[in-house]
């Protein structure tokens, strides 16, 4: 008989948190005040060379000019200068997105896992099924963050929603692609299709968690195997819809943002991504309860199975990562390599497309390597934060150059919107954690799971 097991979320734990989040408001407001104040010496600096390039013209204008030589002069080039939001605030959209695309993945994975045993008929999972279950509660708040952030960033973050460039002489490419963002509507008016996928896909994806999770909480009742089939049914079509929402928001949400480039590999890389951060998030919090003396029925081999995932789908993230650059690099076509030109030569984009291969691959494999390091809790405290960071960085580096360009940087307005990001997210999990039951204790396999060895 599994005894029953509530997790307390604890004041001090609470404070914790609370302290996470005012350190990471502070971090956010002096890094907001450090950019302002850095963008106003710019522009005095650009006011002046401005003077300097008007009193040469007006000089130049009196000046008598030799025969010939206004064919090899200068001539004057009217540029077309979109109307937008000053740098530092599109950097705060930037990052605002960045991590809600970051956060979400890592929500949505806690469904997906919960699924994927369920489809897989997987024994050894029973003890921390409710880990996940408390992740995927970031889901319904992901989906309002998503849809509110959208409308008020999308004109400085996706350059597609200008309805200029659907003009007659617009840009060709964005026009052949317009379908995918506007039909049945216009080219360049209101983007119905787009949002109508955004809305639907946070829709199924929240529906299926609330059947899912309806299913596991009535089985601590009921008990017998009714509820566990029922599961199994809502996780096998959630895992074929999933399949096709994890690829088109991939697209819709980052891809796009560099609006010429596209990789048919895309979708699965974000949700390579996604995935091994959901696994060390899933086990960093597994490592944390068990330290502090939860889930007893969790045992070394269960941890070894963890430490493998992480392991495993590290390497897995990396062959997707070097299968896409590969190609491109190969294939060598300027509108493809342009994604990566841009992340290799500029900064701090350069050091952080070198750092994704450190963090998220080199480090993981090497401490993860040996069968004694996947069963330590010590090590995957270790590596598991290495890897969220890792994968916070390539979301970065997936996100940011398309939209700021040469004016991007990772500073404290960065870290303090991650930090905050991170506090309401440890949050909302742990606060969902302390309302159910910490361990399934009529799930049908934990009989199975308390005899697990490897």
């Amino acid at each position: 008989m599994i005894a029953e097991e509530k997790y307390i979320f604890k004041p001090e734990t609470k404070r914790n948190i609370f302290i996470l989040g005012v350190v990471g408001v502070l971090l956010f407001a002096l890094g907001v005040f450090l950019a302002m104040r850095s963008e106003g010496h710019k522009e005095e600096g650009h006011e002046k060379h401005a003077s300097t390039e008007i009193t040469k013209q007006l000089t130049a204008s009196v000046t008598p000019v030799a025969e010939g030589e206004h064919e090899g002069g200068h001539e004057a080039k009217a540029e077309h200068h979109e109307g937008g939001s000053p740098v530092w605030l599109k950097r705060i959209f930037t990052s605002l997105w960045q991590n809600n695309i970051f956060f979400t993945g890592i929500g949505i994975i806690g469904l997906f896992f919960i699924a994927v045993q369920y489809a897989a008929q997987a024994g050894w999972s029973a003890p921390i099924k409710r880990i996940p279950l408390a992740i995927g509660h970031w889901i319904p708040i992901a989906g309002v963050l998503t849809i509110v952030l959208w409308f008020v960033i999308k004109g400085d973050v996706f350059h597609w929603t200008h309805s200029y460039l659907y003009a007659a002489d617009g840009d060709k490419a964005l026009k052949g692609k317009s379908g995918f963002f506007f039909w049945p509507l216009a080219a360049g008016s209101f983007p119905l299709f787009f949002i109508v996928r955004m809305v639907v896909f946070f829709g199924l994806w929240y529906l299926f968690f609330t059947w899912i999770k309806k299913e596991m909480l009535a089985e601590d009742i009921d008990g017998g195997v009714q509820h566990w089939f029922t599961a199994r049914k809502f996780s096998a079509i959630f895992l074929v819809i999933f399949a096709v929402s994890s690829s088109v928001s991939a697209w819709d949400w980052v891809m796009s943002i560099d609006t010429h480039w596209f990789s048919t590999m895309f979708g699965w890389y974000v949700f390579a991504s996604w995935w091994v951060t959901g696994l060390a998030v899933i086990t960093l919090i597994v490592v944390n309860l068990k330290d502090a003396g939860y889930l007893k029925e969790f045992n070394a081999n269960h941890l070894h199975d963890l430490g493998k995932f992480v392991f495993a789908f590290s390497i897995f993230w990396t062959y997707i990562w070097f299968s896409q650059f590969l190609l491109i690099y190969y294939a060598n076509i300027p509108e493809e390599t342009v994604y990566f030109i841009s992340r290799l030569k500029n900064s701090p984009y350069s050091w952080i497309f070198y750092a994704n291969l450190i963090l998220n691959f080199v480090l993981p494999f090497l401490l993860l390597m040996t069968r004694d390091a996947k069963r330590h809790l010590s090590m995957l405290k270790v590596v598991c934060p290495i890897i969220v960071i890792g994968h916070w960085f390539d979301f970065y580096n997936m996100i940011t150059p398309g939209v700021m360009k040469h004016d991007g940087g990772v500073g404290f307005l960065e870290i303090g919107l991650a930090l905050i990001f991170a506090a309401v997210f440890l949050y909302v999990v742990l606060n969902a954690l302390s309302k159910i039951q910490l361990v399934a204790k009529n799930h049908p396999f934990m009989e199975e799971s308390l005899h697990h060895h490897i």
